[in-house]
């Protein structure tokens, strides 16, 4: 049981880190735009804009999956503890 409790706690702080780069975190990637290396060379600040705006997204469905494998996970295991009971 605690283990589905470590994942879900796992699963809501990718949550929490993804909306955080989404609000906040994009600004920290800003400054490499100015740099001549990348301004040289527009595929890699295209890169930078996608793994920018793709990246937490995609975090986010995976901790939202995590958590909602493990918190039904604990709801059988509760389930089945009953039964067990009986």
């Amino acid at each position: 049981m605690s283990d589905s409790l470590v994942k879900i706690i796992i699963g809501v702080v990718l949550i929490i880190v993804s909306i955080w780069w989404i609000l906040w975190g994009s600004s920290y990637i800003e400054p490499l735009k100015n740099w001549s290396f990348v301004t040289n060379r527009p595929a890699l600040a295209d890169l930078i804009t996608l793994i920018n705006g793709g990246l937490p997204p995609l975090v986010v469905l995976i901790g939202l999956l995590v958590v909602w494998l493990e918190w039904d996970n604990l709801r059988i295991q509760k389930e089945l503890s009953k039964q067990e009971k009986k």
